[in-house]
């Protein structure tokens, strides 16, 4: 099965320059991995003491950055490296101050692998959630660098815990520690013979949580708000506009509406746009209008959600109208906001548990929407009730990062 999957690897790097020519999102995939030794070789000295993280896309580096502050403050010499696999979180965290390196990583093959490794030279590799790529994992492990997998969630139906799954399985005993979100992840990982697995919870609690204590204050929304009732819909997707169209054109002019776009390319926001019978202006368009005479307000550029959701009464959560997988819940959450979303977030742990807890409410048809967005926009009680039970699912939850702190004090701060 490895022999199967070098090869597969190995021709996907072989065609992967020309996908560069059939999206813009390819292009940047393939020509940001042309730059990754480069950045390498020029920001990482041979002498450099290095701790390499190691995350798929922008919702892990959320996830992850506790535990980066963390070892910036345990580590204060070693130099910090980020790699990114997906564009979404490398495009807009490259210049990120909290790393002195960020980049691509390279496809899993042994070339890339070897040759990536030798330039970064990390002393310890952090992963965040997931990203199990056996050859890296294969030769981190070969060259006795020490690996940790940090807010990790398994699920049964993965590979490592199928008959034909050995190969894989042998993969993860590069990591000395597990850092686990759940118990269900942890007793998988017993099940096939892990016994170096904490059950630490997820890191973005303590993320979202540090949120409150953050100035969030941003003039424009509250010249907009105007003290009104306000639905904050983020990272949203045409299936979740669709959903919301209606019900905002239906709606009260006293309600305000502000809408974050998980793309925000023009002639989809245009689209939008013109859908609405209701007075709607653009971020973009913002200087010099009054914006209290607006009913819509579309955020066309990135940055600015999570400092936005503390201006909400209530939260549509989007990516799960669709198949784009759900967007993060636990940022509305942490300022006791009820939160909606589509009904596609079977991968999404946090969303259950909040979801059977009564914080959270699916939605699956125009109909359903507007059910429950009337219900929590004129019931008082319920819609307070309803923040209550999702700024506690967060206060409850937090915590993760101390244990991988006490971690990594305990075991590396006096061999660094």
């Amino acid at each position: 099965m490895q022999l199967l999957y070098n090869i597969s690897v190995w021709l996907v790097n072989s065609v992967l320059p020309l996908t560069k020519y059939f999206s813009p999102k390819m292009e940047k995939f393939v020509d940001g991995r042309k730059e990754t030794l480069s950045i390498l070789n020029s920001k990482l000295k041979r002498d450099d003491a290095v701790i390499w993280f190691h995350m798929a896309s922008l919702g892990e580096f959320e996830q992850g950055l506790p535990i980066i502050e963390v070892v910036k403050k345990l580590f204060p010499h070693h130099k910090i490296l980020v790699s990114f696999f997906s564009p979404s979180g490398y495009e807009i965290k490259k210049n990120s101050p909290v790393a002195d390196a960020v980049v691509y990583l390279p496809l899993d093959t042994k070339k890339n692998v070897r040759r990536f490794l030798d330039a970064a030279h990390p002393e310890l590799a952090i992963f965040i959630k997931y990203e199990f790529w056996p050859n890296y994992l294969k030769e981190l492990k070969s060259r006795n660098i020490t690996s940790l997998l940090v807010s990790g969630g398994f699920r049964e139906n993965q590979v490592f815990f199928k008959s034909y799954g050995a190969w894989m399985k042998k993969s993860l005993g590069t990591f000395e520690h597990f850092f686990i979100q759940n118990q269900i992840s942890k007793d998988l990982l017993n099940s096939i013979g892990f016994q170096n697995v904490t059950l630490s919870g997820d890191t973005r609690f303590d993320r979202v949580s540090n949120q409150i204590g953050q100035d969030n204050r941003l003039d424009f929304i509250e010249a907009f708000k105007d003290e009104k009732m306000c639905v904050v819909a983020g990272s949203t997707w045409p299936e979740d506009e669709a959903l919301l169209e209606d019900f905002i054109n239906r709606f009260s002019n006293e309600t305000k509406f502000i809408i974050a776009p998980h793309n925000i390319k023009p002639d989809q926001i245009k689209s939008f746009k013109e859908g609405l019978n209701k007075k709607t202006i653009l971020f973009s368009e913002k200087e010099g209008k009054n914006l209290s005479d607006y009913q819509v307000f579309i955020i066309d550029t990135i940055g600015l959600l999570s400092k936005i959701y503390s201006y909400a009464d209530i939260a549509y959560v989007g990516g799960a109208a669709g198949n784009t997988g759900l967007h993060n819940i636990l940022e509305p959450a942490t300022f006791g906001i009820p939160i909606i979303t589509g009904t596609n977030f079977d991968k999404f742990p946090e969303a259950k548990q909040l979801q059977e807890l009564a914080g959270l409410y699916s939605v699956g048809t125009k109909e359903e929407l507007a059910q429950i967005l009337s219900k929590l926009l004129t019931d008082d009680n319920f819609r307070a009730r309803t923040g209550k039970i999702a700024r506690d699912f967060i206060n409850t939850n937090t915590g993760a990062t101390r244990i991988v702190e006490r971690y990594l004090k305990n075991n590396y701060v006096k061999k660094s």
